[in-house]
C-alpha cells in the first residue's frame, strides 16, 4: 500500500494565506484558499492511496466533511520540519511501500505529477516536486530519512538546494518532478495568471494592478 499526507488549514477568515490577504484582502484570500482546497482534493481523488489530511483550525462537522473519506488528524506541534516528520513516521508505522506529502498551495497540481511520484519511487529513494520560490510543493520517499528534515530555514529560498544536498550526502537516487508554482504571495497570484497553466488551472481571483511608473 501506498500513502499520501496532506497538510492544510481549515478555510477561517484571517487565518489562511495570510500573505496573501495582505495583497488582496481577507475575503478573497479565504476564497482562494478554497479553490486551491477543492482543486487539490480533485487532484489526489483519483489515487489509489491511503490518504490522511492533518489539519490545523477549528474542526467543525462542517470543515470535517470537506475531507470526507480521508483520514483526519490534527497537525502536531512544532516547526514545518518536525511536523513533516511526525507525519511520515507516523505513515511508515501501518508499514506502506512509499509515503508521500504535499500541501495546498500549488495550483498547477495534477494527478500526473503525483502518479509520476509513485512510479519514481519503485526504482528511487526520493521524490521531489521543485517549487519555483526555491522550496518544493512534494516530498515522496519509501523509508523514513530524518535528515531531510533537520535544520532547515523553512519558507525560503534555500529549502530545496538544501533538501538536494543532504539527499546527495546520503547517496539517494533522486527523482525531481517538474517545477511548480506555489502561491502564497500577490507576486505569486500575478505569475500564475500568467502561466498559461492558469487557463485550465483552478479560477483563482486576479491581484490588483500594479501601479504604473
Amino acid at each position: 500500500m501506498n500513502s499520501l499526507i496532506i497538510f492544510a488549514r481549515h478555510p477561517e477568515l484571517g487565518r489562511v494565506k495570510t500573505r496573501l490577504a495582505a495583497g488582496i484582502g481577507s475575503e478573497a484570500a479565504l476564497a482562494a484558499y478554497r479553490t486551491l482546497l477543492t482543486h487539490t482534493r480533485a487532484v489526489v481523488a483519483p489515487l489509489p492511496v491511503h490518504k490522511t489530511a492533518w489539519l490545523v483550525g477549528e474542526n467543525s462537522a462542517t470543515a470535517a466533511a470537506n475531507w470526507t473519506g480521508f483520514e483526519q488528524l490534527p497537525q502536531p506541534a512544532g516547526d514545518l520540519g518536525q511536523k513533516m516528520q511526525a507525519a511520515f513516521t507516523h505513515d511508515f508505522a501501518r508499514p506502506v511501500e512509499a509515503a508521500v506529502i504535499i500541501g495546498t498551495d500549488c495550483p498547477g497540481l495534477l494527478t500526473a505529477h503525483l502518479e509520476e511520484a509513485y512510479a519514481a519511487l519503485q526504482t528511487h529513494d526520493l521524490v521531489l516536486g521543485p517549487a519555483a520560490d526555491g522550496g518544493y510543493y512534494l516530498l515522496g520517499m519509501n523509508r523514513l530519512h530524518p535528515e531531510l528534515f533537520a535544520n532547515k530555514p523553512w519558507s525560503t529560498a534555500t529549502v530545496r538546494a538544501e533538501t538536494l544536498a543532504d539527499a546527495a550526502r546520503l547517496n539517494l537516487r533522486v527523482h525531481l518532478l517538474p517545477e511548480l508554482q506555489d502561491l502564497d504571495t500577490v507576486d505569486d497570484l500575478r505569475s500564475w495568471h500568467q502561466n498559461p497553466a492558469s487557463a485550465t488551472g483552478p479560477a483563482l481571483p486576479h491581484a490588483p494592478q500594479q501601479p504604473a511608473r
